[in-house]
């Protein structure tokens, strides 16, 4: 029997579904063990390459198998479809993953710690308590709307509709304005959580020497900071600045074909979380600049004279990447362009 040098596992909450392979990808087992079975099995093989897809549990097994000698790979599922003969079922996916694994060229994903994990449930929860507040303050809204009253968007109106709702002369049903209630003091609950996880998080932001530094760039503030550190792989993985900003998807479509070059929209093909706060953060960048005026011969105040705002805040937000790309990779703070005599953002090759 060959000897197996690379396996692929099928994760799964109770059954898992095991690929062995060989070094010139020759079959050599196939199993389905059960979870304990599986942690059994992996502890008294001798040390090979184990490849599974970067699903759930994904990064906890990783750690486990690790830990015992195994070499780890994981591969994001969009990577290992394409290798999936037939019919799709478990014994096809764990031998896909195997064959996506021993490409040249294949990109890994790389393993979490389970402080970095730890660090992402803080976050995914106050994401989660704000859709939830957000919801429930746009169900108050609707139904204060069925009886005529009408309140814009946004936290800070919220005060008009509890005046609606706490003024007896108005003329709600009394269910109506019991149950309107109810939803005050659930939004009042969720507001008051989100305070108290904010306070961790940013007691988080305030231990870390990455987050203090990420924090010395103008529009990056403890949560941007956090979801850097809990997302973003080590900033030696790519290249350049660019490299990071392609990854985070801030860079644009192409459509390139014979030798012709074609650029579209923004491709947003990324690390959703760490765009979305650093285009609003961004966003707070260029309203300031548009308030207050930017700097004479700065970057920014050539880009507001010709482009529109929120062009202006993907373009700044890209550069913002490029920027905490040399950040991270040179171990320095935040330098001001204008004050280093420098026409554009941080430098970065």
């Amino acid at each position: 029997m060959k000897e197996v040098t690379i396996i692929g596992v099928d994760l799964a909450k109770s059954v898992f579904q095991l690929h062995g392979a060989a070094s010139d990808g020759a079959v050599v087992f196939r199993k389905k063990l059960t979870r304990v079975q599986f942690h059994k099995f992996m502890s008294e093989r001798p040390a090979c390459t184990v490849a599974m897809e970067a699903c759930a549990s994904a990064h906890y097994w990783a750690r486990e198998l690790t830990g015992f000698g195994h070499r780890v790979k994981l591969i994001a599922p969009v990577y290992v479809k394409p290798f999936v003969k037939r019919q799709k079922n478990d014994m096809a996916d764990a031998e896909a993953i195997v064959e996506a694994a021993q490409r040249p060229t294949m990109r890994f994903v790389e393993q979490k710690t389970a402080s970095q994990q730890a660090r992402a449930v803080a976050f995914r929860t106050r994401e989660q308590l704000v859709g939830q507040r957000t919801e429930t303050i746009n169900a108050l809204r609707a139904h204060l709307y069925e009886f005529g009253y009408v309140a814009q968007k946004g936290l800070g109106n919220l005060s008009r509709l509890a005046e609606v709702i706490g003024d007896e002369n108005t003329r709600l049903p009394d269910l109506v304005r019991d149950v309107c209630r109810d939803l005050l003091e659930q939004i009042d609950q969720l507001t008051a959580r989100l305070k108290k996880l904010k306070a961790r998080i940013d007691a988080l932001a305030r231990e870390g020497k990455t987050s203090q530094r990420l924090q010395t760039m103008p529009g990056v503030g403890p949560i941007t900071a956090l979801a850097i550190e809990t997302f973003a792989p080590p900033m030696g993985v790519f290249r350049r600045g660019r490299d990071f900003a392609a990854w985070l998807g801030l860079v644009p479509k192409q459509y390139s074909s014979g030798g012709k070059q074609r650029l579209g929209k923004t491709s947003r093909m990324g690390q959703r979380d760490i765009r979305r706060l650093l285009i609003i953060g961004a966003m707070s960048v260029v309203i300031a600049a548009s308030r207050k005026g930017a700097p004479e011969g700065s970057w920014l105040k050539r880009m507001l004279a010709t482009k529109p705002r929120l062009v202006v805040a993907i373009a700044l937000a890209n550069k913002m990447a490029r920027g905490i790309w040399a950040m991270l990779s040179k171990q320095e703070d935040y330098k001001d362009p204008i004050r280093a005599g420098v026409a554009g953002d941080i430098t970065c090759t």
